[in-house]
């Protein structure tokens, strides 16, 4: 901790690695930090796909501190257990949250950790796509926070929603968790240790993850101007 620098707080190994008076707290941050990025409108920066992609390489370092467990593949179902019921407690409190503030998102003004824009984008995405919006809104980053909000402030089906909800925490977490371990597992049998190189797994992963996003307001933008020549 004497050598924190700010930057780290955008780096998901930090939220991992992290300990206090010798006691590591990864776990508990990794498990807060998905509530937060799916329950919390505030929590959209927070590094969701790219840190539960790190937990898998740091799986036994993160279940140690609770339970032993000599299995690889037990620790990795607890872990994504955990997460996936972390993720499903988010999204029941960003739907009760959408419920409850109504469309009184949609006249607020914008603020640091609030654009209504994403607001917007995601209530086009989830007009798109439905119920299903739910599940393909987990591995979109800013759209998995309001996706949520949108459904409750549409007033969703309860049920409906939960179901989704559950299937989509329980697939985000068990394909990001199981793949950052045996990837790591893979990669360290051809001699390459990915702890080497966070740094760009992150970039790599947020690249991916944002790529949909993108091609979205390309193909937005290349249709408004052709609509716009048209009518010119």
């Amino acid at each position: 901790m004497n050598n924190f620098e700010w930057t780290q707080l955008v780096n998901p190994e930090f939220y991992i690695t992290f300990t206090i008076g010798g006691i590591q707290l990864g776990l508990y941050i990794v498990l807060f930090i998905v509530f937060a990025e799916t329950g919390l409108f505030a929590g959209f920066f927070l590094p969701g796909d790219s840190l539960l992609f790190l937990a898998g390489i740091y799986s036994r370092d993160l279940i140690q501190n609770i339970v032993y467990i000599e299995s690889d593949f037990i620790n990795l179902v607890l872990l994504s257990s955990l997460v996936a019921l972390s993720g499903v407690f988010g999204n029941m409190v960003g739907y009760w949250f959408g419920a409850k503030s109504g469309y009184y998102l949609y006249n607020r003004e914008d603020t640091l950790l609030f654009k209504k824009k994403y607001l917007l984008q995601s209530k086009e995405f989830f007009e798109k796509h439905g119920g299903k919006a739910i599940i393909y809104a987990r591995f979109l980053p800013i759209v998995r926070t309001f996706a949520p909000i949108v459904a409750g402030i549409g007033s969703m089906n309860r049920q409906r929603f939960m179901f989704y909800n559950i299937v989509s925490s329980i697939l985000w977490s068990f394909v990001l968790i199981f793949s950052g371990h045996y990837l790591y597992g893979m990669f360290l049998e051809m001699g390459i240790d990915l702890k080497e190189h966070i740094e760009k797994i992150v970039i790599g992963i947020i690249l991916v993850s944002t790529l949909p996003v993108f091609l979205k307001l390309i193909k937005k933008k290349v249709i408004h101007h052709d609509h716009h020549d048209q009518n010119g």
